[in-house]
Order: structure tokens, then C-alpha cells, then sequence
């Protein structure tokens, strides 16, 4: 199984973007999909996620009423919708498979993608 993360950019304070990432190769099982992002000099933190079945989401209080997180079960498809960007959400984003564990903890993640960059300008 491979994840495929797009959709990162560079955009204006206040702006927005969405981020996809597609799930392709044999049969993917993973029960929750998340986002996480890196700034620079920074650890990876946890952004969202979404359970594939029941659809529960959850998020940081950092993104909290900006980022929605929806999927499209047909397409193994998870977006993360960004709204009312700020400079401090620029990071590589990252998308991953939830295995086991915690949703707010990366290593609960087996599965992630190559990371889409995401510049927030003020």
C-alpha cells in the first residue's frame, strides 16, 4: 500500500488550500486516516483524523474550526480542507494509515506518505 499526498503551496494569511492523499496498491485495511505536519526545527505534531467507517474526525486545538477532514471510502481518499491559513501552519503535511494505538501519536501510523509542503505567507 502507498499514500499519495498532494495539494500543498505556497498561500496568503487568511487563505486556503486543501490537501488529498490517495490510497493505492493491495487491499487497504488501515481503520483511520491522519494528517500530521513538521515545521522546521520542530517535532512531527498531529493535525487530524478520520475514521474510514463511523467518520468520527478529530484535530489539534491548534486547527480547530479552520481544518476540516473528510474521505471518500470508493477513491481510498482522505482531504483535509484548510482554512483561515496562518504563517505557523507552514510544514510538510503529512498523510498516514492508522494501525494500532493512540490517533494522536505517530507511532500508531505504519503507513505514511511523502509529506506536501504547505507555506503559509504573512
Amino acid at each position: 500500500v502507498q499514500l499519495q499526498a498532494y495539494g500543498g503551496g505556497l498561500v496568503q494569511a487568511g487563505g486556503s488550500l486543501r490537501l488529498s492523499c490517495a490510497a493505492s496498491g493491495r487491499t487497504f485495511s488501515s481503520n483511520a486516516m491522519g494528517w500530521f505536519r513538521q515545521a522546521p526545527g520542530k517535532e512531527r505534531e498531529f493535525v487530524s483524523v478520520i475514521n474510514w467507517s463511523v467518520g468520527s474526525t478529530y484535530f489539534a486545538d491548534s486547527v480547530k474550526g479552520r481544518f476540516t477532514i473528510s474521505r471518500d471510502n470508493a477513491k481510498n481518499t482522505v482531504y483535509l480542507q484548510m482554512n483561515s491559513l496562518k504563517p505557523e501552519d507552514t510544514a510538510v503535511y503529512y498523510c498516514a494509515a492508522h494501525y494500532s494505538g493512540s490517533y494522536y501519536y505517530d507511532g500508531a501510523y505504519n503507513i505514511w506518505g511523502q509529506g506536501t509542503q504547505v507555506t503559509v505567507s504573512s
